[in-house]
């Protein structure tokens, strides 16, 4: 094989070559792009199911909506403390929604109907704290989230036990 002949198939070669390479790259940036948010997804389950959310979950769904700031720093010691532990809670996942991190559609299966119900307990308090604070953009995330979970009108009287019994295993 003489050189030219060399030449012209790695003229040929290079291109396809380059070209496999491209769609590889594009390939394992897709499957990155996946697993950050299955990992992430994998992330918020885990801030719900602490013992520390668990009891502050329970406080916060106990209180009536519509308590003024000072009628939840008032009720009971450290309710306040509880407050800011679920409230910093739904707004990272807030903050993880809206850079597409994790899809709204999972934290809305998740926690969907218990994020949109805490905003009446607790949205006097941040308004306050706004206040206090001088900051609009104190909690402004879990704001954002309940929202964005309202405008999905998924919320159903039926539960997933009954919205999904047809569903099977693959």
């Amino acid at each position: 094989m003489d050189l030219s002949t060399f030449v012209q198939i790695a003229q040929i070669v290079a291109p396809t070559v380059v070209g496999c390479g491209v769609i590889l790259g594009v390939l394992q940036l897709r499957e990155f792009q996946r697993n950050r948010r299955v990992l992430a997804a994998v992330e918020v389950v885990h801030s719900f199911r602490t013992a520390e959310f668990n009891r502050a979950l329970r406080l916060i769904w106990a209180l009536p909506n519509g308590l003024s700031a000072r009628e939840l720093r008032e009720r009971t010691p450290n309710l306040e403390d509880e407050a800011v532990h679920l409230a910093t809670t739904i707004e990272s996942v807030g903050v993880l929604v809206y850079r597409r991190v994790v899809p709204i559609d999972i934290v809305d299966e998740l926690m969907g109907d218990a994020i949109v119900a805490f905003w009446p307990k607790l949205s006097p308090w941040i308004l306050e704290l706004r206040k206090e604070q001088g900051r609009e953009s104190v909690y402004e995330w879990f704001q954002w989230l309940v929202e964005r979970l309202r405008e999905r009108q998924r919320r159903t009287s039926e539960g997933a036990h009954v919205r999904y019994r047809t569903w099977r295993a693959r």
